[in-house]
């Protein structure tokens, strides 16, 4: 399962309770399990309890321990509460295996049958509750309204306050505790959305922490306007009761809210906070069936999106050079160039004919990566720009598309150093010509399908110099024009030689060489 495995945190629901995504599906099943379980059974024990005090201690009325109702209070009230716990509890626990069967298995996608069941699970166990309290609340107040009828009134606002504040709960309690298996779903079909938002979440709590205990407060009132019986210390008895109610459950709902809307944003705050620092492979797990799932499907979606972007922009790169590849994303590329000055090396393996009728394929192809290796990493090094690969050949610019200061220089040296490193670490045998001038560089060829590229004289130059130099020891020359470019203690390195007419050049070129180490 995707989840927050990659981002580094031991809770990917959003709770340490919900244990952590590595968690074998037998053991994550008895978790959830307990946690349905044991918080539903504490929920509907705390609404019990809140009836029976409503019901005996604050509500006026007829008080309901009379020996009368000594029987029915002491053997069948009870007895009704143990079997509606039971019952409760027993199917509350079949629905929930009903709803986790396909969750055992790590690797079954969820059918669209089993999708449903899983996300409506919150509603059905909440409408078993609901079932449950109302038939309490017709069968007691069916008994002891037969044997005091006064009581009636006391136990419909008892058990119906009692039934909504364990309701809501309920809902609470099972969306918590079904989150890994909502996160299933919620993988297999991202837009399968059916809890109640953020809305709905809070409403609830405003309904079992206000609502509830202000309309009590208010029923009461009217009774007591009503009724001159009610004494000013009942109805102060009942004032302070229904307040510290509206406190305690309405800071226990506001709690759960505020912890289930908080955790999701928590997740992808962190995620964020790893995307800011570079690391694009931060996921979150979806789990959240609210909009807030939504931002969680959201920063996935988004990430996968800049991960697809610095893959693009890697290959891009290593295409046609990373400055040619942030200029095109920083800019919309045109067709054209500007006349700008540069550097050019070109490079050429002597002897490629003879090693690629001798050699297998493979071994020439391992030959020239080996070769390129060195020749791109010095490149790089120098603030050049591998532009392009002829087979065997290579073409290096200097001073374009990013300004290079002393760009005639910076090639110079570029050059010797591969002609070292060739000689040192490799047996093979390059001749390199470099020269520096006026090119235009810019994009070449359609609108659908061009290519970054320079051209000029300086380029000619270097490639007929690389063609010259495999006929000279030291395999590597420049020009008498190129060496007045270039910073002096670059040029120093380089002694000037004999004055030869290039092919396809009219005018003479005054060479230089390396000194000879």
């Amino acid at each position: 399962m995707i989840s927050d495995v990659r981002s580094g945190t031991s809770s990917p629901w959003g709770s340490p309770l919900l244990g952590p995504a590595e968690e074998k599906a037998a053991i994550r099943r008895v978790r959830v399990q307990l946690l349905l379980t044991a918080p539903l059974l504490i929920a509907n024990l705390i609404g019990i309890a809140m009836t029976i005090v409503l019901a005996g201690f604050v509500l006026p009325g007829p008080s309901m321990f009379t020996g009368r109702l000594l029987l029915v209070n002491a053997v069948f009230t009870p007895l009704c509460a143990v079997a509606a716990l039971a019952v409760g509890t027993v199917w509350g626990t079949v629905a929930g295996l009903r709803t986790m069967r396909w969750a055992t298995d790590p690797d079954h996608v969820p059918t669209p049958a089993e999708q449903r069941v899983t996300v409506s699970a919150p509603r059905w166990m909440v409408l078993q509750q609901a079932m449950l309290w109302t038939l309490a609340l017709i069968v007691l107040t069916v008994v002891y309204g037969v044997i005091e009828p006064g009581l009636i009134p006391k136990l419909i606002l008892a058990i119906g306050s009692a039934a909504i504040v364990v309701c809501a709960n309920s809902y609470l309690i099972v969306e918590f505790a079904l989150r890994p298996v909502t996160a299933r779903v919620l993988q297999a079909d991202p837009q399968r959305r059916r809890g109640i938002g953020v809305f709905g979440r809070t409403m609830l709590s405003w309904l079992v922490g206000v609502g509830v205990p202000v309309a009590l407060a208010m029923v009461v009132a009217i009774w007591a306007l009503a009724d001159p019986q009610v004494s000013k210390a009942r109805l102060a008895v009942c004032v302070l009761s229904l307040g510290g109610s509206a406190l305690l459950f309405g800071m226990v709902l506001m709690a759960q809210v505020v912890a289930a809307t908080v955790a999701p944003i928590r997740g992808v705050r962190q995620a964020l906070r790893r995307v800011e620092n570079g690391d694009l492979d931060a996921e979150i797990a979806l789990y959240d069936g609210t909009e807030l799932g939504e931002l969680q499907s959201g920063f996935n979606h988004m990430v996968h999106g800049l991960r697809e972007r610095a893959m693009i922009e890697d290959l891009f790169g290593k295409h046609v050079g990373h400055d040619v590849a942030m200029a095109a994303i920083a800019s919309r590329p045109v067709l054209g160039g500007t006349e700008t000055e540069a550097a050019a090396l070109f490079i050429d393996i002597i002897g490629s004919t003879t090693m690629a009728a001798t050699l297998p394929a493979p071994e020439i192809v391992g030959i020239l990566n080996r070769f390129f290796d060195i020749v791109v990493d010095e490149v790089e090094r120098h603030g050049g720009l591998l532009n392009k690969f002829e087979g065997d050949a290579a073409l290096a610019i200097f001073g374009t598309p990013a300004p290079l200061e002393d760009a005639a220089g910076q090639a110079l040296s570029c050059a010797r150093a591969i002609q070292r490193r060739l000689r040192d670490t490799s047996d093979l045998d390059a001749g390199i010509g470099v020269a520096a001038g006026r090119v235009v560089a810019g994009n070449v060829g359609t609108h659908n399908r061009y290519e970054f590229t320079v051209i000029g004289d300086a380029v000619n130059e270097a490639a007929r110099l690389c063609e010259l130099s495999k006929q000279y020891e030291q395999r590597l020359l420049t020009s008498a024009t190129t060496l007045t470019k270039s910073a002096p203690t670059e040029a120093n390195h380089w002694t000037l030689g004999e004055q030869v007419t290039l092919r396809g050049r009219l005018q003479p070129t005054h060479l230089a060489l390396p000194h000879t180490p």
